[in-house]
């Protein structure tokens, strides 16, 4: 009796991506397979695969990192199935987790895919993924100027000059720079050194103010519609509802508030023991740069939206730190909620 295929053979690939090199394990659904190395190029792999698995069917997949998603959009456009996933996704039985090697980490990637245990993360187009990095940049300047200012005043401390009183705040107006401009040292030295640091420090303002400003127009230009809806919340301006369109991707992905709050990371964490119940506040895994964003603009909220204040001064006598991640939890639904209904919110309603 003669025996028909009915299904085709299958090759999971499980690749721990580095700059200078790739780690590959090859497995098929019927032996392990073997592991190699190889250069990080794409084009190499798909070579190796039809020349040693003609008419497989492939699945790869490899953890989220520096190397971004160029690898990924290759294997697509070769026709195989592509994940990218988070590195704590991916299981690790006993020893395992003492033993780290990129061998071991390509067979454990293999290892989950075959047996369909792994789910990848959401990739962005690159319309989105670009936009996220001028977000980022626009992140790093706000630390430079936050360093630059500290090196400014440090200097003044050490030399025991003291910051006039209508100067010594967070908001460095243009008067407080002319009065910084006009600072004499006993030698020129002293002089240079913090006329380089205003440099520096007017340098980084200005990169600031035009990266602020290309985010904004950016994000109006092609994503106007969510923009314009994420604005209508109160305690939400240009720049949070651009971080939240770049770095979230499209919002209708989440199904309700509570897969949408463990991924930003507003989520509380719980640990039960039989009858022990502990929470042990918001969860560890997180977004922290936009859970950030929405802890800062829930004070915001709480400054311009009757509801939201009420909610507020409901909670207040508890918690500071714990009342302000209610607050933002609540102006996270909100967000959901306008983009997921396409209606603007309106100030006041009560929900």
């Amino acid at each position: 009796m003669k025996t028909q295929q009915t299904a085709g053979s299958k090759l999971f690939i499980g690749i721990d991506i580095h700059k200078r090199s790739w780690k590959i394990h090859c497995a098929t659904d019927l032996c392990s397979g073997k592991t190699f190395s190889m250069p990080p190029r794409a084009e190499l792999l798909r070579d190796y695969v039809f020349k040693h698995y003609p008419g497989y069917e492939v699945s790869t997949a490899y953890e989220a990192g520096c190397c971004g998603y160029a690898a990924h959009r290759s294997f697509e456009r070769y026709g195989w199935r592509s994940l990218v996933v988070n590195p704590a996704d991916i299981f690790r039985r006993g020893k395992e987790r003492h033993t780290k090697t990129d061998r071991i980490d390509a067979q454990l990637i293999a290892r989950e895919l075959k047996d369909n245990r792994l789910e990848g993360i959401c990739v962005p187009d690159t319309c989105r993924e670009q936009l996220r990095s001028l977000f980022r940049r626009r992140n790093d300047l706000v630390k430079d100027m936050r360093q630059i200012k500290s090196y400014i005043k440090m200097q003044l401390l050490y030399y025991g000059i003291e910051i006039p009183e209508q100067y010594d705040n967070d908001h460095w107006s243009h008067n407080f720079r002319h009065w910084l401009d006009d600072l004499k040292f006993e030698y020129d030295t002293g002089d240079e050194v913090l006329r380089s640091r205003m440099r520096t420090f007017r340098f980084i303002d200005q990169e600031f103010r035009d990266v602020s400003t290309l985010l904004r127009r950016h994000t109006k230009t092609y994503f106007k519609e969510d923009y314009m809806l994420l604005r209508s919340i109160p305690g939400i301006g240009p720049i949070v509802a651009s971080g939240i369109l770049s770095e979230l991707g499209n919002l209708r992905r989440f199904t309700n508030i509570k897969h949408l709050a463990g991924y930003v990371g507003l989520a509380p964490g719980i640990y039960q023991s039989g009858d022990t119940v502990r929470h042990t506040g918001v969860s560890m895994r997180a977004h922290r740069l936009i859970r950030s964003y929405f802890i800062e603009a829930s004070w915001q909220a709480i400054r311009t939206d009757p509801v939201m204040q009420g909610y507020y001064r409901k909670h207040q006598g508890k918690n500071v730190k714990s009342v302000i991640v209610k607050v933002a939890r609540k102006l996270l639904s909100r967000t959901l909620a306008v983009i997921k209904t396409g209606i603007p919110y309106q100030i006041g309603v009560v929900e």
